[in-house]
């Protein structure tokens, strides 16, 4: 284990973050053509904080074969998850039994493959199939539920029947779906707020399989809600690359949006007093302000 900048002085401010290999928690990044070198530049700095890498809907179709296998294996060597987005499965089945893809999938390197319908209809029996499918070629299936289209967004209800179902079938995690912009569709309204109401439908249907959502929230708003209401192990997607440690920072209560509402608390039950010096501090005099001892 390599020592981190901190190690012993700063800690996180909320509950133990799980660590990788992570079934909860995930962070799911979206790349939409990162090349090689700027690959290695985010994993050199946040692979230990990414578990999810998707190759955005068909992005990965444009890529040099051998560069594409070249950047699998290096994610693969950071135990991180590849997939294409789920769109280019939809898009795959207009020509190919789903075998054909998944095999192509397998070969190419990637270690699990979205399954979809936010695009083109495929009926429940097929959706399983289509899982069975990617379990048979030795890929993680990994679902996504909900529509694209913010005209044809689906009932909570039939978010949580369909996110029980998926995980009956054989589905390692299920991603709600909120698009790149996160608003409109999903849990979001057009202004990219979180409908409270909504998600706890969801979660109360599916009980402890919650654990095995992502919820996609690109937006820090979105990333905050889901983190105070779930906590620091709660599975989040669409993350910009960019922001992976400042997301990293948020789950662990070390930025203002999560860190607020700790330290609230603790000024109310009197855990944490500013008037109390270090007791390591010089001067050990509890009627002088904070900060004074060195």
């Amino acid at each position: 284990m390599v020592e981190l900048a901190w190690e012993n002085i700063i800690t996180g401010q909320r509950e133990p973050r799980q660590t990788k290999p992570r079934k909860s928690g995930c962070t799911m990044v979206m790349d939409v053509g990162k090349s090689l070198d700027e690959t290695k530049n985010i994993l050199e700095i946040a692979s230990n904080y990414i578990d999810h890498w998707k190759f955005g809907f068909g992005t990965s179709v444009f890529m040099e074969k051998k560069l594409l296998q070249h950047k699998l294996q290096l994610l693969a060597e950071h135990t991180i998850l590849t997939f294409p987005g789920g769109t280019l499965l939809e898009v795959a089945l207009l020509s190919h039994h789903c075998r054909v893809y998944m095999s192509h999938a397998k070969a190419l390197g990637f270690s699990a493959v979205e399954v979809s319908d936010g695009t083109l209809p495929i009926p429940r029996f097929r959706r399983k199939r289509i899982i069975d499918c990617a379990l048979n070629a030795g890929l993680v299936p990994i679902t996504e539920v909900g529509k694209k289209d913010p005209k044809r967004q689906p009932t909570a209800d039939q978010i949580a029947d369909e996110v029980m179902e998926d995980l009956e079938w054989g589905a390692a995690w299920v991603i709600i779906e909120g698009r790149e912009s996160g608003q409109g569709v999903g849990v979001f309204d057009e202004s990219g707020n979180v409908d409270d109401f909504e998600v706890d439908m969801i979660v109360n249907r599916i009980g402890n399989k919650r654990d095995s959502l992502i919820w996609e929230a690109p937006l820090k708003s979105q990333q905050t809600f889901f983190i105070e209401k779930f906590g620091a192990n709660v599975g989040l997607g669409n993350i910009p690359m960019d922001q992976v440690l400042a997301l990293e920072a948020l789950r662990n209560g070390l930025r203002f949006d999560t860190l607020n509402r700790v330290t609230g608390k603790l000024l109310r039950e009197g855990s944490w007093d500013p008037n109390q010096v270090e007791a390591n501090g010089v001067n050990n005099n509890s009627s002088s302000p904070a900060g004074t001892s060195t």
